[in-house]
């Protein structure tokens, strides 16, 4: 069941109204010991009480926010459900099938800062932050669960080019692959590149578990894994096949892995949120450090692609997807990328993104919220493929293709000499496609 989607953490309106009338229940004699110790660290009661009263104010206007969010966003699923009940039913879809007003957005005052906060007790309505693993935490996992160690590649070049030759042979194009590539990852990402983590500046610290030209989050190898698992089993037996000595008995140990990577794949029903779930823990963070050995690694993300051109496929799209048709069905899950790829222009043009997103992933993605219909979305993208492809990376990824293509029609021995370095890099600049 493929309902990849974006990954979402749901906003929680009880805990606003639970808070609420704690702060309003406070009168004068709770209000005076907890004055004295304020003015004992720093703190005037009249400053608490000013706190008290911006907190309450914040509070009531923050609930009211909520309960029209909440409503907003009940109708974008309720509105979902009808598009997807005509889809089955063979019935057109319409504007009234959509949600035609933007999100509401919080005007209201912001949440006041406590002049003297409890270093034991953190702010109410303030979550501890959720830990995202990053690569170190994957490899560690893998080799404590499975006793395997990611095969990385010697150089980046070796990656781009071991994906160039899985995905061409699986179908996708070069314009598909390298501008998918060059929006994902800015046109000069590795192969270990996450989401949020950056080089050039320190300090930065991952925003999601995505990694990869294709970005894939935790829940995604998961995910192919299960549905998957077989063919890319397969595909390593073929290459084992060709091997012998130490070669053949890495790739060995490395298949022994991988079926029990999928048999834990498949320990769990075949949804999104299971294989979520799964995502989530150590073990699923084994999994996923699969997208880092540079065997397994393009074959997952190939597929991430592939199976979004199979399911355009199935449901009867037969034009070739554009790169920015394909990273809407990559950035919103298949179901609903297609929404958008089968919509007629001129719905395009005044249907809201929103439309194509559950709430926590719309108000965390500030490209979809600026460029809020579905025309402008996609024209951004098309805008940002064009000039990321003209980057480093992406005419390295664009020049593996050539090597893959080249190498297909002239047999083994010409791709050798072109991997050596032998050959003449053409001109890579992918032009945008016409719409």
């Amino acid at each position: 069941m493929m309902t990849r989607g974006i990954r979402f953490l749901y906003v929680h309106v009880l805990v606003i109204l639970l808070i609420a009338p704690q702060a309003m229940a406070m009168d004068s004699a709770a209000l005076a010991p907890a004055a004295a110790e304020a003015m004992a660290l720093g703190a005037s009661p009249q400053a608490i009480a000013e706190y008290r009263r911006q907190l309450r104010e914040y509070q009531e206007a923050r609930a009211a926010f909520e309960a029209q969010a909440s409503s907003y966003w009940g109708l974008v699923v309720e509105k979902r459900r009808g598009r997807n009940a005509k889809r089955r039913e063979g019935l057109p879809i319409g504007l009234d099938d959509y949600v035609l007003t933007q999100p509401p957005v919080y005007v209201g005052p912001k949440r006041p800062v406590n002049p003297e906060p409890s270093p034991a007790e953190p702010e109410p309505g303030r979550p501890e932050r959720k830990y995202i693993p990053v690569v170190a935490d994957l490899v560690r996992a893998a080799s404590e669960y499975f006793q395997f160690v990611p095969q990385r590649p010697t150089s980046e070049i070796e990656f781009k080019r071991a994906y160039a030759r899985v995905a061409s042979a699986a179908g996708l194009t070069p314009e598909q692959a390298v501008r998918v590539y060059s929006f994902e990852t800015g046109g000069n990402g590795n192969h270990d590149m996450q989401s949020g983590l950056s080089a050039s500046r320190p300090g930065s610290r991952a925003i999601s578990t995505a990694i990869g030209y294709n970005q894939l989050l935790t829940t995604n190898s998961v995910e192919l894994l299960a549905e998957q698992g077989d063919g890319i089993l397969h595909e390593l037996a073929e290459k084992a096949a060709a091997l012998s000595g130490a070669p053949r008995n890495a790739i060995d140990h490395k298949i022994a892995v991988l079926k029990r990577m999928v048999a834990l794949a498949r320990s769990v029903p075949d949804e999104w949120a299971q294989h979520e779930k799964l995502g989530n823990t150590p073990q699923g963070w084994a999994l996923h450090a699969l997208v880092l050995d540079i065997d397994i690694g393009p074959l997952l993300q190939t597929h991430k692609l592939l199976t979004s051109v199979l399911f355009a496929k199935a449901k009867g799209y037969n034009r070739t997807l554009t790169a920015a048709e394909l990273e809407m069905m990559n950035l919103t899950g298949d179901s609903t990328g297609l929404d958008m790829v089968t919509m007629p222009q001129a719905l395009r043009e005044q249907v809201p993104t929103s439309n194509f997103f559950q709430r926590s992933g719309y108000e965390r993605n500030p490209v979809a919220i600026r460029h809020n219909t579905v025309a402008k979305l996609l024209a951004v993208t098309d805008t940002r493929m064009d000039s990321n492809s003209h980057l480093p990376g992406a005419k390295e990824l664009a020049a593996a293709f050539w090597v893959a293509a080249v190498s297909t029609s002239r047999g083994p021995a010409s791709a050798r000499t072109m991997e050596a370095g032998a050959y003449s890099e053409p001109n890579m600049n992918l032009p945008s496609p016409s719409r």
